[in-house]
């Protein structure tokens, strides 16, 4: 087996089951969270519909944004080495998140909203994560999508995706580097 494998990958986002259901998780449980209060505190049904048209526009909106800005995928490389596993975002899509991150840093400092600049902060630095061997604590194999799953400590969470051509090779290579019993 080889020391090193290298690969380029663009995930189509809508298309990806790895992404959707991450999309869902991260989306639907804080919007979900204000339907259930809503309607603890004695709202209607009826009174959800102006929250939900809102809600659906923003997704409407999120969605054009990612197919303009980013043409509905995620340009990965990975590079799987005896340190670790590498991911980080394609040379010329970091470009973009790095000036999208940056507008949204300055506008929540400039707005006074806090959460906005850190959400910025927090996306920059998620464009190159490495998990370390020693810091993996399991793997989760997707063979239908060409993804491994591995779980290392607190922000290493990545998702290894795979073609279909190297799926096998990426998969010995990960499963040989982990403690057993991950």
């Amino acid at each position: 087996m080889r020391e090193r494998v290298e690969w380029s990958i663009q995930v189509p986002i809508f298309r990806n089951p790895v992404i959707l259901k991450q999309l869902g998780l991260a989306i639907g449980i804080p919007f979900g969270l204000i339907f259930v209060i809503m309607l603890a505190s004695g709202a209607s049904i009826a009174d959800l519909r102006y929250p939900a048209i809102l809600i659906g526009l923003l997704f409407f909106l999120t969605w054009l944004f990612i197919r303009i800005v980013w043409g509905g995928k995620y340009d990965a490389e990975f590079v799987i080495d005896g340190k670790g596993i590498r991911c980080r975002t394609a040379a010329r899509q970091a470009k973009q998140n790095r000036i999208i991150n940056g507008l949204t840093v300055v506008l929540g400092l400039l707005s006074g909203k806090p959460a906005a600049a850190g959400a910025g902060i927090l996306a920059q630095s998620r464009q190159d994560v490495l998990v370390k061997w020693g810091s993996v604590k399991k793997i989760k194999e997707l063979p239908h999508s060409n993804t491994i799953m591995v779980y290392g400590g607190f922000a290493q969470n990545i998702a290894v995706f795979c073609i279909p051509e190297n799926y096998q090779q990426v998969r010995e290579y990960i499963t040989s580097k982990i403690r057993p019993g991950n």
